[in-house]
C-alpha cells in the first residue's frame, strides 16, 4: 500500500504560535512525533517566514502547504491573496521549500449563487495555471457548503468539472457534515487529491442551561449544534477507510486539524490523534 505523510494543520495552533512564536509551537509539534505542518492563519511576516524556515530546518519539519485565498473571503477583509500578493506568495512558497498552496475557502458572497462560483473557479483555475512554472500546484479545500446542490450536481463537482489545473484538498469531516461518506468521494476524486484534512466528527452532548427557563428557539439551537469536531479515532469516521482510500487516489499529506478544541490544550488533543494513528498501524507515516 502506498503510504502517506501525517503532519499537522496549524489554523489549531495560531493561539500557540501567538504566545510561543512560531518557532517553539513547531518544536512541540515535532515532540509530539509530527514532522510536516501545513500553514494556515499564521500571518505570513517576514519574521514568521524566517521563523518557519529556521525550524524546518533544525527540527526536520516539511512544510506541505502554504494557505492564499483568490481574493478576500468577504469585502475589506485584510489579508495577502492571489490577486494582490501573487509574487509575495510565490516567494514565501519558495523560500519554505513548500510545493503545495491551497485556498481556504469558497469565498462568502459567492456562496449560493452558481454564476459566482463559476467565476470564483475560472480566477481559480487560472492561478493555479500560473503557478505551475513556480514548481507550485494549487489545491482547493472544501467544507460543507459545497455540498449544495444546482440542477443536481453538487458544488464541488461543479468546481472539480470546470477546471484542469486545480485540486483539492479534501477535508473528512465536512464531507460527513455535507451528507457524503468521506471514503467513497475521496476514491471518486482519485487523481485530483494531494492533501486530505484528518478530523473527526462527533457527537457532543446538549449544553444549554435550564435555569434560564424554557426557551424553546435557545433549546433548539443548542440541540441543533451538537455536532463537534473531534480528535482523530474519537468520533465515528472510518479513519483507516480514509486513510486507505487517500493513499490510493494519490494523497500525499494527511494533515491533522480541530476547528474546536473545546477548551482543551490543543498540543494535548493532537497528541490524541497521533496515538491514536500510531495504534490503528500508520506509525510509520509520521
Amino acid at each position: 500500500m502506498n503510504k502517506g505523510k501525517i503532519g499537522v494543520q496549524m489554523m489549531m495552533l495560531k493561539g500557540k504560535a501567538e504566545e510561543l512564536g512560531v518557532y517553539e509551537t513547531l518544536r512541540k509539534v515535532r515532540e509530539l512525533g509530527y514532522r510536516s505542518v501545513e500553514v494556515s492563519q499564521i500571518p505570513m511576516t517576514e519574521e514568521n517566514v524566517t521563523e518557519l524556515r529556521r525550524a524546518s530546518l533544525d527540527f526536520d519539519i516539511e512544510i506541505a502547504s502554504l494557505s492564499a485565498a483568490v481574493d478576500p473571503m468577504v469585502p475589506g477583509m485584510p489579508g495577502e491573496f492571489l490577486s494582490t500578493h501573487f509574487e509575495k506568495i510565490v516567494a514565501d512558497c519558495k523560500t519554505l521549500g513548500c510545493g503545495y498552496l491551497r485556498i481556504p475557502m469558497l469565498p462568502f458572497t459567492s456562496m449560493g449563487d452558481k454564476e459566482a462560483v463559476l467565476e470564483f473557479v475560472r480566477q481559480a483555475d487560472s492561478y493555479a495555471e500560473r503557478l505551475l512554472p513556480h514548481g507550485i500546484s494549487l489545491y482547493y479545500h472544501n467544507h460543507h457548503a459545497e455540498f449544495q446542490k444546482f440542477d443536481g450536481e453538487y458544488l464541488l463537482d461543479i468546481i472539480k468539472n470546470h477546471t484542469k489545473h486545480l485540486g483539492f484538498e479534501m477535508d473528512v469531516h465536512w464531507v460527513q457534515r455535507g451528507g457524503e461518506n468521506p471514503v467513497t468521494f475521496i476514491q471518486k476524486y482519485e487523481g485530483r487529491i494531494a492533501l486530505i484534512h484528518l478530523k473527526d466528527y462527533r457527537i457532543g452532548a446538549l449544553n444549554y442551561d435550564f435555569s434560564k427557563g424554557m426557551d424553546m428557539q435557545g433549546i433548539m439551537n443548542a440541540f441543533n449544534n451538537i455536532v463537534q469536531f473531534a480528535e482523530v479515532g474519537e468520533g465515528s469516521l472510518d479513519i483507516s477507510g480514509i486513510m486507505n482510500a487517500g493513499a490510493a487516489s494519490g494523497a500525499k499529506y494527511f494533515l491533522v486539524e480541530q476547528d474546536d478544541v473545546y477548551g482543551k490544550d490543543p498540543f494535548h488533543c493532537l497528541e490524541t490523534s497521533a496515538n491514536n494513528l500510531r495504534k490503528l498501524g500508520y506509525g510509520d507515516w509520521f
